[in-house]
This record gives C-alpha cells, structure tokens and sequence, in this order.
C-alpha cells in the first residue's frame, strides 16, 4: 500500500521545523540623537535573548547580543566581519580588579580617578536618581507622563513614560533586560541603572516605560525616542554570530581589563 501525504500536510510540517528555530518577540524601533546628530536603532527582545544597535568610540556600528540562558554577551562587528564574547566571568572579573586599583590609589588622586570612571558609568554605584512628577507631553505617537531626574539635587535627565499596555506589552516582556542589568551591574552600575530601566516598578521612581529619555554627560545631550513597537518572530540567527564570522579574543580577556 503506498503512503500519501497531502501538500497541506507537507506545509504543516515545514511551518512546524521554522517555527522550532524562531523565538516569539517584542521589536522596539528608537530615534536617537545626539548633539545635534540623527541616528537609528532598534532592540529585539525574546524571552532569554536581546540585541541592539551600539556606536563604538569610532562612531561605526556593531551589534550587541545578550544571551540570558548562557550568560554571555557577544559584540558583533559587521565591518570587520567578526565578533567576541563577554561571559559573566570576565565581567565580575574586571570588576573586581576595578575595585582592587581604586583601593591603591593615592588619597589625592582618588578624586580624579573616580571623576574619569563616573563619566564612563564604571566603578561604584553612582547617585540615587530621584525622580519627581512634572506634567504631562507627548511623542510623536503618544501621549506621556514626564519626570524630571535628580542626582545630589542636580537635574541631570528627563523622561516620559507610557504604561506598558497602552503599547500592548507587559512587564513580562522586559524580563531579559533585568538580567542584561544584573550581568553588567558589578562593571557599570551607573550605565546599567540608566540603560535598562526597562518594565514598572516602583523602585525606579517613576511609573511605566519611558518612550522618550533625555541625559547629559561630558557636556553633550543625548536624546532618545520610541518610534514602533510591535510583536515580530525572530530567526534564531538574529541573537547568534553570523556564518563566516571570525571569533576575536575577548575585550575583557583574562588579565585585560576595560580598553
């Protein structure tokens, strides 16, 4: 007896293998600017992965994946068709050597050093920002909720938030960014505090997501916008090194610390 099966059968089984192999999301699409200059970036954001869009020193653009389950980040240079890995173990690793030198600076050169490393989001917890309620605004696409954020009594950014639902998402959605936060936040508390303030949660001191966020520092303002949300499935390749891309050593290799 021979076995027939259908061409719906057959697609059934097709869309069944693609969706093993693709991961359930949320895609942000964001407006940044910075001293007057326009750019571009979004953020894909699984259940355990998330990759964004970065400019390093030299302005070009690389591509950051973390990776919650493994616990590694890897940094992806298109240009250069290459990437490397950051494990969690390199992370704490600095960190601690971070800690150990400040505790071998000079008395008088303490200051200054700390002054270097604030400015870069590194070292020790920076200033509580607190924030205080101040009025209503909006994006280009929805109506916000504006704080105001202090450090010392010192403005030193604005935001405006939106309650997640109003953008059909939930706390749940965010749930990686808390991990990205924790796994960076030995190295940049200060990077991670400002970064990831991602879900509600009374502890942040404001309500909602921030759709729009404004910060200063070393005298340039930069300012960044939430311009779509939507619900997208993403490849698993999307949070994995492209094929025929070399592996670098680690910026944060053993014995290194941050370049």
């Amino acid at each position: 007896m021979k076995t027939i099966v259908s061409s719906s059968v057959v697609v059934m089984l097709t869309v069944g293998a693609s969706l093993a192999h693709a991961q359930s999301g949320v895609l942000i699409a964001q407006k940044i600017v910075t001293a007057g200059a326009e750019s571009t970036s979004q953020v894909q954001i699984a259940r355990t992965k998330m990759r964004t869009e970065v400019h390093d020193a030299s302005g070009a653009r690389q591509s950051v994946v973390f990776d919650g389950d493994r616990q590694v980040m890897l940094v992806i240079n298109p240009a250069r068709k290459s990437y490397s890995e950051i494990t969690k173990a390199d992370v704490e690793r600095v960190g601690t050597q971070i800690q150990d030198m400040m505790a071998k600076v000079p008395p008088e050169m303490k200051a200054q050093v700390e002054a270097m490393m604030k400015g870069r989001g590194m070292g020790a917890a920076p200033a509580k920002t607190v924030y205080k309620r101040a009025g209503s605004d909006k994006t280009a696409k929805w109506p916000c909720d504006r704080y105001e954020g202090y450090q010392n009594n010192e403005k030193t950014s604005e935001i405006c938030t939106v309650e997640p639902g109003a953008l059909g998402l939930t706390a749940a959605d965010f749930a990686v960014t808390q991990q990205f936060m924790t796994f960076f936040e030995k190295l940049l508390p200060q990077a991670a505090a400002q970064m990831f303030a991602l879900g509600h949660s009374q502890e942040q001191g404001f309500s909602g997501l921030p759709v729009k966020s404004t910060s200063s520092s070393g005298g340039r303002t930069t300012t960044t916008e939430v311009t779509a949300v939507s619900r997208q499935t993403f490849p698993d390749t999307v949070f994995a090194a492209p094929d025929g891309f070399k592996k670098e050593a680690s910026p944060f290799g053993r014995g290194r610390g941050p370049q």
